[in-house]
């Protein structure tokens, strides 16, 4: 090329890239534009669909079941005519179709949709609004099932959130308020609404006690408690013996005595803790309180430990003082669990840290920490850094090589609440903390279904090796089956890519290396990993259960007009189209692919078993197709059973154990700490095993009875049920409280739902209520039966109400714990205000403007007219709850 040419050729080359750097300042500018000024606003029309003259069932909604919804699209800025922009919907309900033929909606993956501007768009004018309906299934009742941070893209733009949808903590911002009957599923919902009056006539169980009738309650409650004669000592200063402790154990006994004020010296009042209890059982202890000194003794290094934890329990951050006494105690049960999911939105150390720290103090022993999901990856794993460089991120890049597209509401960019990662350090760290304070860390890495992060990581490693020449080292890993082409929907609206193929070479290596490097991380911590949590639950094609039919190949007479219709041909078994998996069928390993998770669970099993550790877990629908506990390699098999009890889960959790399981309740419809606290729009959480959870519902769980919970609760839809057990008495192996994270951004959110729920799944875990009836093999219980001794479930609430609302909750400010703050109940009675609270001791607030507020005095009720406002605050009165209002 000669001189003029290559000048030519140059000159065109810098006219382009100008040009194209024109056109991205220019989608740039729009981008900008629609992401400043474009106010949405989320409308629910209507949850009942079919009342609305839309035919569900022809639109393959799940139990023929939709409703319809509206954005209002404002914009307050400068007109926008240009169609070169697409916005990022993040929704939890499939939107099924889009009502104005300015747009189009494409479903991207999960709860991630694209709304794109069509032909017809006539531009967004200035000042002006357009209306978008959407049919979506099922129904949206909280303002937490709208997710924030939807965002603006346009290729060779940045993405920007929506600034009018950024509020994480608050969704009444971008959602128009409900209508009045907005928070029902159906019309039929007989569930009731929280409002002033309905919450004061729900807390009417809750009454506040004198300090005198608490200061010697134990929590959780102990086996046997005898409160002596004569003065009371003081704890102010103590001289600590922590004689047969181990040194972690004692260090975190101190620290924990230091937080709450209490001076260790040696001129201090002495308190002894070694072993030889006389109780013999496991974690079991005996405690005597004396004038010259406490002695603590346990059965063992968890009983003393435990002991001290009962001593600390009876310290107030302001009262030190605790009356004479002899204990003795042991736990309920031996697995006394907290779940928690860091994969659907990340936790921090620092919030991980002080969970285990009230785990601790409650007795809790296992930490079941979700650290992978279809979200997220959340564990350095060495050797295999694509995990964490693109699993545990999340960001706006639709090839998935550098990170998960966004879900749940986290935006466009990594700096978000749905990305992060525990270092090798920080788990190892994490793991030693737990230990110290005599919790064991169970980790979980689900599979085969709820993978996508590890899937979509492992592609993206593939990739870079192929690209590098490294073709057997790119498939070492590979965790997906190219040639697979089944149509598959996640329980989540994920595709094949949710599920790590068990056919695939690569899944049991992965396995094999990811326990192996976190065995050797808990081995560093010096907590030995003993149990590995395989997940396994809902490994199946959504669209193929129960909710939908077939009217090609279903019977006409066995048409129903409650479920949705769908093209079952069309719709595959996951790794149904496998290629690989076929070759297993042909070769006789597998009879049919709905084999796989149980088969890939026995092939988990005996790597967890070439490893030392002794124990497999997982949910249990995940092992539904294994005949018993004794096809599995391990010595035992645990289950966390999390069906709820209305459809059956009192005799279907026995059956478990029947088969040789060791089974952990889980039970969502009481344990579920991802519902929300109360039926009312302004909660958050999901809301499909029960409309609520809350503090006195799970403290009324009888996990050894399951029946016994039909008289004393209902089901989703605010109705009775029926409850006899058919099997025969069993014993299972323990309880867990589970907090999911799809709506809990925040470290604060979280504190939220799990605070002070968690303390009554310590209370059952560890003490059998007085209320609490033994199982008896038919024995009936319903709304109607009359076996419970209600008034004994009363007290035994009221008295421990009184003590997390007088000493527990004043202890959690101090440590920087951000519990939920009680909403409180009102009424006016003769112009006089009445309120209440349901964990009596939280201090009340009222106000007649909204903006100046009073405290709220029982024995001085003010008299009031007009509206009235109340609400709760922390009793460092750096926080204050939800207000509510009633007309005085």
């Amino acid at each position: 090329m000669n001189l003029k040419h290559s000048l030519l050729a140059i000159a065109m080359s810098t006219v382009f890239v100008s040009q194209v750097q024109a056109a991205d300042a220019a989608k740039q500018a729009v981008v900008d534009s629609l992401a400043n000024n474009l106010v949405v606003r989320y409308e629910v029309v209507t949850n009942d669909g079919a009342g609305a003259g839309l035919d569900c069932q022809a639109l393959g909604s799940e139990w023929a079941s939709c409703g319809v919804a509206k954005l209002h699209l404002t914009n307050t800025g400068a007109e926008v005519t240009s169609k070169d922009w697409n916005i990022y919907i993040s929704s939890i309900r499939r939107i099924q179709r889009v009502d104005n033929d300015q747009f189009t909606i494409t479903h991207m993956t999960g709860d991630l949709y694209r709304l794109t501007p069509t032909g017809q768009f006539k531009g967004f004018a200035k000042d002006a609004t357009v209306e978008v309906p959407l049919v979506v299934e099922y129904w949206v009742l909280f303002e937490s099932d709208i997710m924030p941070n939807w965002y603006v893209a346009s290729e060779g733009a940045e993405p920007k959130v929506l600034a009018s949808m950024s509020n994480i903590d608050d969704a009444s911002t971008y959602q128009k308020p409900m209508l009045a009957d907005g928070w029902k599923r159906t019309k039929d919902d007989n569930n009731i609404l929280m409002n002033s009056e309905t919450r004061f006539a729900a807390n009417q169980t809750s009454s506040l006690l004198p300090a005198s009738k608490i200061d010697d309650q134990i929590v959780p409650t102990p086996l046997k408690q005898v409160i002596k004669a004569g003065p009371q000592v003081d704890f102010s200063s103590i001289k600590l013996n922590a004689l047969d402790l181990p040194s972690d154990h004692a260090d975190a006994i101190k620290a924990q005595l230091t937080k709450l004020g209490v001076t260790l010296s040696d001129t201090g009042y002495p308190v002894t803790i070694k072993l030889g209890s006389k109780l013999k059982q496991a974690e079991g202890y005996d405690m005597t309180i004396g004038p010259q000194g406490t002695v603590i003794q346990g059965h063992d290094i968890e009983g003393a430990f435990w002991g001290a934890q009962s001593l600390i329990s009876l310290l107030g951050v302001d009262d030190k003082r605790v009356s004479l006494m002899s204990v003795e105690d042991a736990p309920r049960f031996e697995y006394r669990g907290m779940q928690t999911d860091v994969a659907r939105h990340f936790r921090s150390l620092d919030t991980m840290k002080k969970l285990v720290d009230q785990m601790s103090a409650m007795k809790l022993n296992t930490l079941h920490l979700g650290l992978t999901n279809d979200e997220g990856w959340r564990l350095e794993i060495p050797g295999l850094p694509e995990l964490t460089q693109v699993g545990s991120q999340r960001c706006h890049d639709e090839s998935e090589t550098k990170c998960l597209m966004p879900q749940l509401g986290s935006g466009p960019t990594s700096n978000n609440q749905g990305s992060g990662f525990y270092s090798k350090s920080d788990y190892i760290d994490l793991v030693r903390y737990a230990k110290a304070r005599g919790v064991t860390v169970i980790p979980e890495i689900n599979m085969p279904a709820h993978a996508r992060a590890a899937v979509v990581s492992m592609e993206a490693r593939y990739q870079r090796l192929m690209a590098e020449g490294k073709e057997a080292e790119a498939n070492q890993f590979r965790l997906t089956d190219p040639a697979d082409t089944s149509n598959v929907t996640s329980v989540q609206f994920y595709d094949k890519m949710s599920f790590i193929n068990p056919c695939q070479p690569g899944a049991a290596t992965f396995v094999a290396k990811v326990m192996d490097e976190v065995a050797q991380m808990h081995q560093a911590a010096g907590q030995p990993l003993t149990a590995w949590h395989y997940g396994g639950d809902e490994a199946k094609n959504i669209m193929q259960g129960g909710g939908y039919q077939d009217p090609a190949v279903t019977q006409k007479a066995d048409l129903v007009a409650w479920k949705g219709n769908v093209d079952s041909s069309k719709q595959d078994k996951p790794f149904g189209k496998s290629p690989v998996c076929q070759k297993m069928i042909a070769d006789g390993k597998i009879k049919d692919v709905a084999e796989l998770p149980v088969y890939f669970a026995k092939e988990v099993s005996e790597l967890a078993k070439e490893r030392g550790f002794s124990t497999l877990q997982a949910w249990e629908d995940g092992l539904k197709y294994a005949s018993s506990a004794k096809d599995f390699a391990t010595d035992k098999t645990v289950v966390n059973f999390w069906e709820t009890l209305y459809w059956g889960g009192f005799n279907e959790a026995m059956k478990w154990a029947h088969k040789g399981y060791d089974v952990v309740l889980s039970n969502p419809d009481y344990l579920y700490f991802d519902f929300p606290n109360e039926v009312h729009p302004a909660e958050r959480g999901y809301y499909w095993a029960t409309r609520f959870n809350d503090t006195r519902k799970v403290f009324a769980f009888a996990p050894e009875n399951l029946p016994q919970n039909a008289e004393t609760s209902v089901d989703r839809d605010g109705n009775a049920f029926v409850a006899k057990g058919d099997q025969d008495p069993v014993k299972f192996k323990g309880i867990s409280g589970q907090q999911w994270s799809e709506t809990v951004r925040t470290d604060a959110q979280y504190e939220y739902m799990v605070y002070p729920r968690i303390f009554s799944v310590a209370e059952r875990a560890w003490h059998k209520g007085g209320f609490e009836l033994n199982y008896v093999k038919g024995r009936e219980f319903s709304g109607e039966t009359k076996h419970v001794n209600k008034a004994a479930l009363d007290q035994e609430w009221n008295q421990f109400a009184n003590v997390l609302g007088q000493r527990v909750l004043p202890k959690l400010d101090q440590t920087g714990v951000e519990y939920r703050l009680s909403v409180p109940g009102a009424k006016v009675v003769n112009g006089v205000l009445e309120a209440n609270v349901d964990l009596p001791g939280l201090p009340i607030q009222y106000s007649l403007d909204g903006t100046t507020w009073s405290a709220y005095d029982a024995a001085a009720k003010p008299s009031v007219s007009g509206k009235v406002y109340l609400r709760t605050t922390s009793f460092d009165g750096k926080r204050t709850s939800r207000v509510t209002e009633l007309n005085g």
